[in-house]
């Protein structure tokens, strides 16, 4: 194994997925193109691979699986084998070299911060793609939450979902290569996502842009009608829905919570013409980067002006169904069937 297992995110571009995940990787190509990225660093692959190795939850979670492979078909044994596995890997301590090397880079990010306290989201960051499929906490404070939290991100690597995907893709369940992202948390006056293309019919001319107050996740998840902008890339036209906000997502002591919106917030914009103007500029040249349709989180501190205060968590590419063929190359396509009838 290599010595290094932490890497801060200015050491990692686009090529490092199998050595800190997808997420971490974009991270620190998002961090070399001069983006604001919240200071953070990632834990490789090998450092999961370490804790397990170290601990023995390697091994149990092997001998585990070979017990109980010919029952995992079913989805009630597949959640009793999430159950048993996570147990397996949060029980365990974290071995102390590398709880003393985390304090380190913990402490290291609290300087690079400028802060004698910070609150942290650790993210994880699969080397395969898996949408949802592990956790993310939010708001994590002090170093021993930062350690426990990342123990249950890599426990994260066997949720139901996650032990579904891999039978169903014929990957070894108890492999499970995981990073994970620990950033600083940003005071979000509002945050959402952005996507470079209409992912419903797949339309590349235009930008949406889907936002609420307060932390994304409420947009994220889906749980409430955010205000959404549809930009055209090229004429800047902007078509404005925007939605009545009861519900946002805040901090709380520890963690976050979800919050009604103040009235007089709930029926306005959560983004103005130049804070929507920055987010497409700079998601239109994350696109042209990557040379494909974008799937990117962005968030506006509740301090400064854009675009100081416009921050970006994450980038991916995006999903997307197929242009729908033009009428018309239907009907060339329907008659040249015909005559060969």
């Amino acid at each position: 194994m290599s010595e290094k297992w932490l890497y801060w995110f200015e050491e990692l571009h686009s090529g490092h997925n199998e050595l800190v995940g997808k997420k971490c990787a974009n991270l620190g190509e998002m961090t070399g193109l001069g983006m604001r990225i919240p200071p953070g660093f990632a834990v490789s692959v090998e450092g999961y691979g370490r804790f397990m190795e170290q601990t023995g939850a390697g091994e149990m979670i092997r001998q585990y699986v070979r017990d109980h492979i010919d029952e995992l078909k079913s989805v009630k044994n597949q959640t009793a084998a999430s159950r048993a596995i996570r147990q397996i890997v949060e029980s365990r301590e974290m071995p102390p070299d590398m709880r003393e090397e985390l304090y380190r880079y913990y402490e290291e990010l609290k300087l690079r911060a400028g802060a004698d306290e910070i609150a942290v989201a650790v993210r994880s960051s699969g080397a395969v793609s898996m949408p949802g499929q592990m956790e993310t906490y939010l708001n994590v404070r002090g170093r021993e939450s930062v350690v426990r939290k990342i123990i249950e991100v890599w426990g994260s690597a066997f949720t139901t979902r996650a032990i579904a995907f891999r039978l169903e893709k014929g990957m070894p369940i108890e492999k499970a290569p995981i990073g994970v992202a620990v950033l600083k948390m940003v005071q979000a006056r509002s945050a959402g996502v952005v996507l470079t293309v209409l992912p419903t019919i797949g339309d590349t001319s235009k930008v949406v842009v889907e936002g609420n107050w307060g932390l994304g996740e409420s947009v994220v998840s889906g749980d409430i009608n955010p205000d959404q902008f549809i930009v055209d890339k090229e004429s800047g036209c902007v078509e404005c829905t925007v939605n009545r906000k009861t519900k946002m997502v805040v901090y709380k002591d520890s963690g976050t919570t979800v919050a009604d919106v103040p009235e007089d917030l709930q029926g306005k914009r959560c983004l103005d013409e130049q804070e929507l103007k920055e987010i497409v500029r700079i998601a239109k040249e994350i696109e042209s980067h990557f040379n494909c349709p974008q799937d990117m989180e962005w968030v506006l501190d509740c301090s400064g002006r854009c675009p100081e205060n416009l921050y970006w968590v994450q980038a991916r590419p995006a999903k997307f169904s197929k242009v729908k063929e033009k009428e018309a190359d239907y009907l060339a396509e329907l008659m040249t069937r015909m005559f060969k009838c």
